[in-house]
């Protein structure tokens, strides 16, 4: 039996019976004005961050939701696109999607601005999605792309990045570590399911984002999530796991490679109003400004005495140089 049929009888299970500590997050469940989210939405909350941003969700957009758990972020995104399937979820697990619908039932009573019928959920997998090229705005995944092995998980990239329209968002939260795993580890296949023994180091998973096309990825969090410890599990010392919040953007690539932000930013002090480095990039005097990676380290080879860049921060929420 491959890990995908062992994810697949974990999660069927946690749709049969709610199992609240299946993973967990430090983000709040923000309620937007209006919005009420069911208590069962909550407890089948299993994803480790939030793919809902506001800043994403302008205009009325085709949202893509892929793994769609009790349905709750299916309900968030709703709130910014209220039309007839303005929100496509896609899970290949049968009693998930009959637990979503059942839920949607419950949200209906609580919200009187949503109905079900702004959700179309369909039966899909994430290497084959049921959805039409260059056909979605706003894509979103939680917790599920690190459950993937590599050859899974390019062929998952690839979907998303083929179902989005040109500048379109990919928004995902993940587990992440920088520590190496041994095989026991990795090849755990319910561990793997669990969303604990796939996570990749940070460069390793943005780098698979790019190499399939993606211009512009933002690290918009970083936070802590889990640890495996010698005592519970097969390690001789204690690993560290965290979550992170990514958005890829179907941007061009640029001829110089990707820019990837990772919440650097740029100070100039100098004597002039501003400095401008003659590729697009002004900096007004003791006014920070967010630089991608790549511009961050194009402005330290400068060697000025008038320039400071920060360390990453892990942290980036728009208005980059880029």
């Amino acid at each position: 039996m491959s890990y995908l049929n062992t994810t697949h009888d974990v999660y069927k299970e946690a749709a049969l019976t709610p199992d609240i500590g299946l993973c967990c997050t430090t983000n709040p469940i923000w309620e937007l004005p209006g919005l009420r989210i069911p208590k069962i939405m909550q407890e089948m909350n299993y994803g480790c961050g939030s793919t809902v941003h506001a800043r994403d969700l302008t205009n009325n957009p085709k949202i893509l939701y892929v793994g769609v758990g009790g349905g709750m972020e299916l309900l968030q995104f709703s709130y910014f696109s209220r039309q007839r399937n303005g929100v496509i979820g896609v899970d290949v697990v049968h009693e998930m999607l009959e637990a979503s619908r059942k839920n949607f039932k419950e949200a209906e009573a609580q919200n009187d601005w949503f109905k079900s019928e702004y959700v179309d959920l369909r039966y899909g997998d994430a290497l084959h999605l049921p959805v039409d090229d260059n056909s979605i705005d706003v894509a979103a995944q939680n917790c599920l792309f690190n459950i993937f092995k590599e050859d899974d998980l390019k062929k998952a990239i690839e979907e998303m990045y083929r179902v989005l329209k040109p500048h379109g968002r990919l928004v995902m939260s993940d587990p992440t570590c920088e520590q190496p795993m041994n095989d026991n580890l990795r090849n755990d296949e319910r561990l793997r399911a669990l969303c604990l023994s796939g996570s990749l180091p940070i460069a390793e998973y943005v780098k698979a984002l790019t190499d399939v096309g993606f211009g512009t990825i933002e690290i918009r969090a970083r936070k802590p999530y889990r640890i495996l410890d010698p005592k519970n599990y097969d390690t001789n010392e204690l690993i560290y796991i965290e979550s992170i919040e990514v958005a890829a953007i179907k941007d061009p690539m640029p001829e110089d490679g990707p820019c990837v932000f990772t919440g650097k930013a740029a100070i100039y002090y100098g004597d002039q109003d501003y400095f401008d480095d003659k590729k697009g990039h002004v900096l007004l005097r003791n006014q920070p400004i967010a630089v991608c990676d790549k511009t961050a380290g194009a402005l330290a080879d400068l060697d000025r005495d008038d320039i400071f860049i920060s360390e990453s921060t892990y942290h980036y929420d728009g208005g980059g140089c880029c």
